[in-house]
């Protein structure tokens, strides 16, 4: 694992943010949830890297990948499977592919930034114990 890597992981994870938010902000709401879905995968690759190896290209492996992990991490399932599952379903599939706006939308993408801090703090409790799966 390289903690290089880990970092640009999550370096891109708070420029696609920052790009969601200024999509929003531009009333593209389909562009803002597709930008804040990636930002999560990003972060969710990045949490994958630091307490694996494994490094997923693009989003195809990503959701598996979580999945093997959080069946031997309880603490990444209880912080951050909802909030992962729920916004790959009404950010990138609802709201992206089939234009639905549900009400949640808005607050899933500002609060994208919130799911990347805790995969964050998730990496770093991983380092302090020098732990890799």
């Amino acid at each position: 694992m390289s903690n290089e890597r880990v970092e640009k992981l999550f370096d891109d994870a708070a420029s696609l943010y920052r790009e969601a938010i200024e999509e929003l902000e531009r009333g593209k709401m389909r562009d803002a949830a597709e930008k804040a879905w990636g930002a999560i995968v990003r972060a969710t690759n990045a949490l994958i890297l630091a307490r694996t190896g494994v490094e997923i290209e693009g989003s195809r492996g990503t959701s598996k990948n979580f999945i093997d992990l959080m069946k031997v991490d309880g603490e990444i399932s209880r912080r951050l499977r909802n909030r992962y599952f729920t916004r790959e379903s009404s950010l990138h599939g609802h709201c992206f592919y089939m234009g639905l706006y549900d009400p949640e939308v808005e607050r899933e993408i500002w609060e994208t930034n919130l799911y990347i801090e805790d995969a964050r703090k998730l990496v770093a409790h991983c380092q302090s114990q020098n732990a890799i799966l």
